[in-house]
């Protein structure tokens, strides 16, 4: 099955932000595009308005004069449902609400011919539950696209329950011809996208409410450490704290109330506030003229220790023994059994965050994951009320002399960065086990989508096939929720040792 061609007329109902970026998308593509929107007179402001957005484009160089006018010639508002009968495609982009979108539907189904392709741009709503109310809803598909439609490449191609394959294809290779990356995926809850994103947001969210950190310094590790573009305290405030509430509060209900994926109390008192992010002036932050940006916390600077002994393999930090040898600290290693620790002249030790706590062991200190150790310009070091002064010191100054800004969180276990890569990873797992997505779609659709440094099954894949999972069993031992317990998926996938295996066959 091939994509739509050209000379077939694309329809896009709805004439809001989504509903015009989306016409341009076609239009600039070469199809013929028909808006329509239920209030009289908005098809044609939107046409005005994506025309503008055409001449933008010849200002900036982006599109020659002669396309534009050629594109402006192809674009059509339409008064009337009626007009929409020959569309090859129909795009919806109207509001979030089930009946009103099943109503649309029903009536496009009697007007437009039976090989037109019905899509939907929902975010939130169920592909199969809007497919429902038709006659044939072997033709019906999710197309989500994400804002702004014409600079974003990522496509979220979904198919319903009944969704036929020819259909699903049809609409994948449309988007493909548009300059799109096209992903598919099964009719779940938040698609790829705003399913596994969850933990970036919870988990960050979760620090927080333990007392483990700042909002600035949480997102500063997660940036500066963690390789993420923003941090989910910014990024939240940008796309607004409501909507990105209402997301969050939509999957885990249509999860039935999955612990996995549980709100965070925080941010709903934030959202009763009226604390909304940057289009409210509040949020996490404050927007307000002359408001200063809180600075992460950062420890003073202090001497490294002469000498460290490593005891067992650093596994995903093992980076770090080159590092500190090229930064004159002497390093002894040595083959223990006993697990993975650096022992410190103070007699103290630092372990990569593993989901226990410092408050456990005698004078120890844990440092974050990090996606590259060389790279990176900010650690996180966590400790509790008894670990020794002198092991602190010196886990600070040991991080310091390699070139890095240095955090000290409170005694959460799995710290920041760890238990977001954990849960991301976890999550990716389960949604491949249960055929929502292949993990090529699911990394593309993570990279692109929301920007992350790697995709999550990649980066379960270069962490180890044990370390997600047994970081996720310490956590779950220490909040046994539900919400920290490893995935049958993740299991599945081989990130459990073998002897674990052979002791439950």
């Amino acid at each position: 099955m091939t994509a739509i061609d050209q000379s077939r007329t694309v329809a896009v109902v709805g004439t809001g932000t989504m509903g015009q970026g989306i016409a341009q998308v076609a239009l600039v593509a070469g199809h013929p595009v028909r808006l329509y929107d239920a209030v009289a007179g908005r098809a044609g402001e939107a046409a005005d308005a994506v025309g503008a957005r055409l001449d933008r484009l010849v200002e900036k160089g982006r599109m020659d004069a002669a396309a534009r006018d050629a594109a402006r010639a192809r674009l059509h508002p339409a008064a009337e449902l009626a007009e929409l009968a020959d569309a090859a495609l129909v795009v919806e982009a109207v509001v979030e609400q089930l009946p009103v979108k099943q109503d649309l539907f029903t009536s496009l189904e009697e007007i437009v011919a039976d090989d037109c392709v019905l899509a939907t741009n929902t975010s939130s709503l169920s592909v199969t539950a809007i497919a429902g109310a038709l006659r044939h809803p072997g033709r019906f598909v999710g197309l989500h696209f994400f804002n702004p439609a014409p600079l974003l490449p990522l496509v979220e191609v979904v198919s319903g329950f009944a969704t036929e394959e020819a259909a699903a294809t049809r609409a994948y290779e449309t988007a493909k011809a548009w300059g799109k990356t096209p992903v598919r995926c099964t009719d779940t809850p938040g698609f790829i996208v705003n399913r596994i994103a969850r933990p970036f947001y919870a988990e960050a969210f979760a620090v927080y409410e333990e007392s483990g950190a700042d909002p600035a310094t949480i997102d500063a590790v997660l940036r500066e450490c963690g390789g993420f573009r923003m941090g989910p305290f910014e990024l939240t405030d940008l796309i607004g704290q409501d909507v990105n509430e209402a997301v969050t509060r939509s999957v885990w209900e249509s999860f039935f109330q999955s612990p996995k994926f549980t709100p965070s109390l925080a941010q709903r008192r934030l959202v009763e506030s009226g604390r909304h992010g940057r289009k409210s002036g509040r949020g996490w932050y404050s927007y307000e003229e002359g408001a200063l940006r809180p600075e992460p916390h950062t420890a003073p600077a202090t001497e490294p220790p002469s000498h460290i002994t490593v005891e067992g393999d650093l596994g995903p930090a093992r980076e770090l023994l080159g590092m500190i040898r090229e930064a004159g600290i002497g390093v002894r290693e040595e083959d223990e059994d006993r697990g993975t620790r650096i022992l410190l002249p103070s007699g103290g030790q630092l372990a990569l965050a593993d989901g226990q706590t410092s408050a456990e062991f005698r004078d120890v200190v844990y440092f974050d994951l990090a996606l590259d150790y060389r790279t990176a310009t900010r650690i996180a070091l966590s400790a509790s009320e008894v670990t020794g002064w002198e092991t602190l010191r010196q886990s600070i100054g040991l991080f310091q002399a390699l070139g890095k800004k240095v955090s000290v969180i409170g005694d959460v276990p799995g710290m920041i960065v760890a238990r977001t890569v954990a849960m991301l990873v976890d999550l990716a797992a389960d949604a491949v086990a249960k055929g929502v997505a292949t993990p090529q779609d699911i990394d593309t659709a993570m990279q692109l989508g929301v920007n992350y440094p790697l995709g999550p099954v990649e980066w379960g894949r270069r962490l180890g096939r044990f370390w997600a999972h047994e970081l996720l069993d310490e956590l779950h031992a220490r909040v046994p929720t539900g919400r920290y317990a490893p995935s049958l998926g993740l299991y599945r996938q081989g990130y459990v040792r073998p002897e674990k295996d052979e002791a439950g066959a």
